[in-house]
């Protein structure tokens, strides 16, 4: 497998704010996590930074990531969105930041705000720049632009229900890494049969078996979870090795179905 620029795994914060997200990612150090996926929608990054504080985990143990949202892609704003984020978290540097969504319509052209964003990694506000949610044709169109070819990540849905196969496989052969949110398809693997079944050959857990199917993939994962039994059985789950016969099963589960699809999503590819 290739090596990943991003942490495998990583946390997730969708939802959570204020004690809750703190909690979480106090738990989730405290067991071993090193990379937080947080994001300026998700109004977090005060509370992520308070936990990362209180850790007293050096800085240069930790991997964290937020995102610019999409209505704040216009090159200035862009800027003034990442210093902000930077003053959230009480952080001199970030390690990765992505454009959470592409310019609904292309509203701000794309060359406008990956040339943004690149900028500020080159001032050193970030180390490394990424995308999220970007299609065959965005990430094609992301990496021929001045800039672009500092991308190391597109983040996109993944789970066993939405394998996502073209857009993963266009783009590790790009050399990027592929980071998967939602990868429990927000519990719904927990009732899935087939990974029931796969789990209890392996004395696991359904959760376990997507992520060590997501992991076989050569994608990195940002389960989000607030308790500490779920946050380390998902650190487990990596040490899971699923046969060629039990990965072509998990396979067959795809049907396309998408958690995140809001009305300004880009038109995916089938």
């Amino acid at each position: 497998m290739a090596r990943h620029i991003l942490p495998q795994p990583g946390l997730g914060t969708y939802r959570l704010k204020e004690q809750a997200v703190i909690d979480s990612v106090t738990s989730a150090l405290e067991l071993g996590y090193r990379h937080l996926d947080s994001a300026r929608m998700y109004e977090n990054e005060r509370a992520v930074g308070k936990a990362i504080r209180q850790s007293g985990i050096a800085r240069d143990e930790l991997f964290v990531t937020t995102k610019i949202w999409w209505n704040e892609l216009e090159p200035k704003a862009l800027t003034a969105a990442v210093e902000e984020s930077l003053d959230n978290f009480g952080l001199e540097q970030l390690d990765l930041v992505l454009i959470h969504w592409p310019s609904p319509g292309g509203e701000v052209a794309m060359a406008d705000y990956i040339g943004a964003l690149d900028a500020v990694r080159a001032r050193g506000l970030t180390r490394h720049i990424g995308v999220s949610n970007f299609t065959i044709a965005q990430i094609d169109e992301a990496l021929t632009l001045p800039g672009g070819e500092n991308i190391v990540t597109n983040q996109i849905e993944v789970h066993p229900f939405l394998a996502n196969r073209k857009l993963v496989e266009h783009c590790q052969a790009k050399g990027l890494d592929v980071t998967a949110y939602m990868p429990l398809a927000v519990g719904k693997v927990l009732e899935e049969p087939v990974l029931k079944r796969i789990a209890e050959t392996h004395g696991a857990t359904p959760a376990q078996i997507a992520l060590a199917w997501i992991a076989a993939r050569d994608i990195v994962v940002i389960p989000s979870s607030t308790k500490p039994a779920n946050q380390k059985s998902n650190l487990e789950a990596l040490d899971i090795h699923l046969s060629e016969a039990e990965m072509a099963e998990i396979d067959r589960l795809d049907r396309g179905d998408r958690q995140a699809n809001p009305s300004f999503a880009p038109r995916w590819d089938e």
